[in-house]
């Protein structure tokens, strides 16, 4: 039986996934213990580091959107992974922060080239009846990137952090330029259908929760929706987290509760089990009931579970926040995309993600940058962690707001 060449897409982009997840963004928490320590730099400084990668995706995503509604994925993606690759070559020689920053900026663009968005846009194009699924086994592959940290931080420990940066560049290019090639614009330029198989007749497609074909909105009939703004606002909310765990959680574990880096990692690994876990859980459940109350809920779960790390006593405490916040992670992410994609339609989906970026860039740079300050002005994270899971709590109200625009 002939395999529908979008799964073969959903393989790379999730082999992509899990090398941008790998050797940067799960591990950029252990190279941020380590200069911390080396260079003696402040916890803002290299927040602001963090803050650069985020910010430069927001300023590029309407321009990505517009290049890659016009002229696809395919190349694009290949650059990145060039970019990408060549950035950690370049982290892996720094020795001043205008250095570190102009090493970021470079792995910034090559990550955004060939990361998270136009990964999905190439795969929605590809998806409808079977989109949530589809977008899930993507992030599969960013959820078992957090497994290898372990492994990137006991290399840093043996080898050093600059050779494990700089073999990690290498491997990205080496690992990543095959996957790259597999992009494909649309299924129509090799002669397939959305999803592999016809469209099912009138009445025949109707799915619980929020499937169903939406008319095709163009980026500036969405930008009016009540919707649009709602869906970037909780996106936003919810990285306000996930940044702030991958940045700072090690550095946490390690200066406030005693644990070395790769004692800290092994939670971070237990974390990513639990993302798994949850990709896996929304790859069945997200094609049949409604994700934005999904998406609510996983708020809930990313707040409580960061509390649980700012209030750990011992290790059940860090296995709950591993738990809650490695499920609702897996769960919520490739819900982001399916959502609009499900609301907005496919036409014009990258220049709507792309503008979506321009907000969910707060909680990108936000999620970071607070926690370090408090931590820099009081000496721990307890402060600012607790801001953020407070906020991440408010923010399941915007997802239960954000219905589908009629």
């Amino acid at each position: 039986m002939k395999i529908f060449y979008g799964w073969k897409m959903v393989g790379a982009a999730s082999g992509i996934q899990l090398l941008h997840a790998a050797l940067l963004h799960q591990a950029f928490g252990a190279y941020f213990a380590i200069l911390i320590e080396e260079k003696g730099w402040s916890k803002t400084s290299l927040s602001a580091a963090s803050a650069m990668q985020s910010a430069e995706t927001a300023l590029i995503g309407p321009f990505l959107g517009w290049a890659i509604d016009r002229f696809g994925p395919q190349k694009m993606i290949r650059a990145g992974i060039l970019c990408f690759g060549l950035g950690l070559m370049l982290f892996s020689q720094i020795q001043t922060l205008p250095q570190l920053y102009g090493a970021v900026l470079v792995i910034a663009i090559g990550s955004s080239l060939s990361g998270f968005f136009p990964l999905n846009v190439a795969i929605i194009h590809w998806f409808e009846r079977k989109r949530a699924r589809a977008l899930s086994m993507v992030g599969l592959g960013l959820a078992l990137g957090g497994i290898v940290v372990p492994l990137v931080a006991w290399s840093m420990q043996h080898f050093g952090w600059r050779p494990t940066a700089f073999g990690s560049g290498i491997l990205a290019i080496v690992l990543g330029w095959p996957l790259a090639t597999v992009f494909k614009r649309r299924p129509a330029d090799i002669g397939e259908v959305v999803d592999g198989v016809p469209a099912p007749a009138p009445g025949e497609a109707g799915q619980a929760g929020d499937a169903g074909n939406p008319r095709e909105f163009t980026a500036r009939e969405a930008l009016r929706t009540p919707a649009f703004w709602l869906l970037s606002l909780g996106h936003g909310f919810a990285l306000l987290v996930v940044t702030a765990v991958n940045v700072h959680a090690i550095t946490h574990m390690r200066q406030s509760l005693g644990y070395s880096v790769s004692q800290a990692a092994l939670f971070i690994m237990m974390m990513t089990a639990a993302q798994v876990a949850g990709v896996l859980i929304g790859g069945v459940v997200g094609d049949r009931y409604n994700k934005r109350l999904i998406c609510a809920a996983c708020m809930l779960m990313h707040a409580a579970g960061l509390l649980m790390l700012t209030y750990a006593t011992g290790p059940a405490m860090l296995g709950a926040f591993a738990l809650l916040h490695g499920t609702a992670w897996g769960l919520r992410g490739p819900f982001m995309q399916a959502i609009r994609a499900d609301y907005f339609g496919r036409k014009s989906i990258g220049m709507i993600l792309g503008l979506s970026s321009l907000i969910i860039a707060i909680g990108q740079i936000g999620g970071p940058m607070v926690a370090g300050l408090f931590a820099d002005a009081t000496g721990n994270y307890r402060t600012g962690f607790t801001v953020l899971a407070c906020i991440a709590g408010l923010g399941s109200m915007l997802f239960l707001a954000a219905k589908r625009p009629t």
